[in-house]
């Protein structure tokens, strides 16, 4: 169910190439991807490390949880987006006639995160 919920947001996203559902400890619990499973594995797995630093950060300054962040890169952006309890989902976007989406990126990370939300609590 997790993997459907990520394929969606995929195919639902110009540009998307993968959208991952990993836990706390950056396991990826599923996935869909258009690239090679495992790169997108170990991308998943160390953008989870970058999140837990953001929490950390944001957790002393006592501004709370970040929702989301944006990682831009010369041939992908990177979208991750806290869900609960730790869980996370990275959504990876190559560019898609000469720009980037983000924006319905962020949509779809939203709807998606909130159906993941419902099948974890």
């Amino acid at each position: 169910m997790f993997g459907d919920i990520m394929k969606r947001a995929v195919e639902a996203t110009p540009g998307a190439v993968g959208g991952a559902f990993a836990d706390p400890e950056g396991e990826m619990v599923d996935c869909f991807s258009t690239v090679d499973k495992h790169d997108w594995a170990v991308l998943t797995a160390h953008y989870g490390v970058v999140l837990s630093h953001l929490h950390s950060c944001f957790g002393t300054w006592h501004y709370g949880s970040p929702e989301y962040f944006i990682a831009q890169h010369a041939k992908m952006d990177i979208v991750v987006a806290s869900v609960a309890h730790g869980y996370y989902v990275v959504l990876g976007l190559a560019e898609y006639q000469g720009s980037s989406p983000l924006a319905m990126a962020l949509l779809q990370l939203r709807a998606a995160c909130a159906e993941l939300q419902k099948e974890i609590v």
